[in-house]
């Protein structure tokens, strides 16, 4: 059967133990299992002569990227094959005049900002992880930076898909808004490659900001962290970046790239503006407020030199808590709730772990109201997964979604009932319209 793919596409087939490894796992589900196969598209054509192949012989795809997914979403579910997009890398246009770029699916974030470079602009959607732009779009992915510019739905303006069928489809257009019909371009954006491939991203670009402003602002708990958090954003403040990183969690990155922060909880703030009047007014509002709500010290970074090493020190915490705990397996969660409820499910968080008895940091992006618990537990304990499942609980029953950014995979589907209710029953009808013999991703979102 494998032959025949091969002749399909020649010298795009691997079958090679260390590529089917890669391609059986993600950054944070704990099961692995190797796909029957890994296409490595290069061009448009492969995609659909792989889906072409996939029909034939009814073997299930799974669209990759980069590999950075959370939940699941890579992990075959029985006979499978990887679809890699990362050799689709290019830039197809940029069009400063027009703020947007047109780029294939492999090409990561990074590469996308370093090509932006003199242009005045960039890509806002920072996840952490250099993960690829098409695999950002298929999850939804967000970041630190998404209380000011939004995550991936806001800014990306048009999608090429190409479907089980083979057809590829244009969605969208490369401008700000449109009313001509159903967004079917937003639909795709989260799907999890369980609607079609995407092999085409339009990309919303941004000035970069004239003046900056970065802060980190220490507390003597976290409850006081949170709740100075919810102060700065029913401020109305423009603020850029808002994160919760609690004691453990700035220990932990002491340690790991040798800082020497004041080990308490701590909020990192940092403020865009085009004037450096507004921005000084800005950051001294948000520091009254932080003030009154109990911070204990501040400290300010400077120069570029210094927020690259700030947020570098954000970005790592989950590396920096793994590396306090080796030879234990990991869980990171990922609750969102209304800004109001922020504070009080960050203090839910806190105290069920210690009554649980479980290791973990508690961070994240507080001012869209989403934060992670890393959880550290032994291979083989339930007691994380029980955290996570009475964590999920609460936040719905606040209002809140089972997951902010890093989509279903197979980790999360068991909330979707109590989440949406009847209309998972439409959710699964449109999953059977674009995909009725089940071939993308099965497993995935629904069973």
């Amino acid at each position: 059967m494998l032959e025949s793919l091969r002749s399909l596409l020649p010298g795009k087939v691997s079958t090679a133990p260390a590529d089917l490894e890669a391609h059986g796992k993600d950054e944070g589900y704990p099961l692995k299992q190797p796909p029957l196969a890994v296409v490595y598209a290069e061009k448009l054509s492969d995609v659909q002569a792989a889906l072409a192949w996939a029909r034939e012989n009814r073997v299930p795809v799974i669209p990759f990227g980069a590999g950075t997914s959370l939940e699941g979403q890579l992990i075959p579910q029985g006979q499978a094959l990887s679809l890699d997009l990362s050799r689709m890398n290019r830039i197809l246009q940029i069009a400063p005049e027009d703020f947007l770029a047109v780029v294939e699916p492999g090409l990561t974030r990074k590469a996308l900002n370093e090509a932006l470079k003199g242009t005045g602009l960039f890509f806002p959607v920072d996840p952490g992880a250099d993960a690829s732009l098409g695999g950002m779009a298929a999850t939804n992915a967000s970041g630190t930076t998404t209380v000011r510019y939004g995550g991936m739905r806001p800014n990306v303006l048009a999608l090429q898909v190409v479907l089980v069928n083979g057809e590829v489809l244009e969605l969208g257009r490369g401008v700000r808004k449109t009313s001509a019909g159903y967004d079917l371009k937003d639909l795709f954006i989260g799907s999890e490659g369980t609607l079609g491939v995407i092999t085409r991203l339009t990309l919303r670009l941004h000035p970069l900001p004239e003046h900056v402003h970065t802060l980190r602002v220490f507390f003597g708990e976290l409850e006081a962290a949170a709740q100075a958090a919810y102060s700065v954003m029913a401020s109305g403040l423009p603020v850029a970046r808002l994160e919760l990183v609690d004691a453990r969690g700035i220990a932990a990155i002491n340690r790991y790239l040798e800082r020497n922060y004041p080990e308490k909880p701590a909020l990192f703030v940092e403020f865009h503006s085009s004037t450096r009047e507004a921005l000084q007014a800005e950051s001294e509002l948000a520091l009254g407020l932080m003030q009154a709500a109990g911070a204990l010290s501040v400290s300010t970074a400077y120069t570029q030199e210094e927020r690259t090493a700030q947020w570098e020190a954000r970005h790592q915490a989950y590396w920096a808590l793994v590396n306090l705990y080796p030879g234990k397996a990991y869980l990171s969660t990922d609750s969102a709730v209304p800004l109001s409820k922020m504070p009080a499910l960050v203090a839910y968080a806190s105290r069920l772990l210690a009554e649980m008895d479980l290791p973990g940091s508690i961070l994240g992006h507080v001012g869209d109201g989403n934060f992670h618990s890393l959880v550290v537990f032994e291979p083989g304990e339930a007691k994380a997964e029980a955290f996570s499942e009475q964590l999920v609980e609460h936040t719905l029953a606040l209002g809140g979604t089972c997951t902010g950014e890093h989509g279903v995979g197979l980790r999360k589907k068991k909330f979707l009932p109590k989440e949406h209710g009847p209309a998972l029953l439409w959710m699964r009808q449109i999953k059977r319209l674009f995909d009725p013999e089940g071939l993308l991703n099965p497993g995935k979102i629904f069973d």
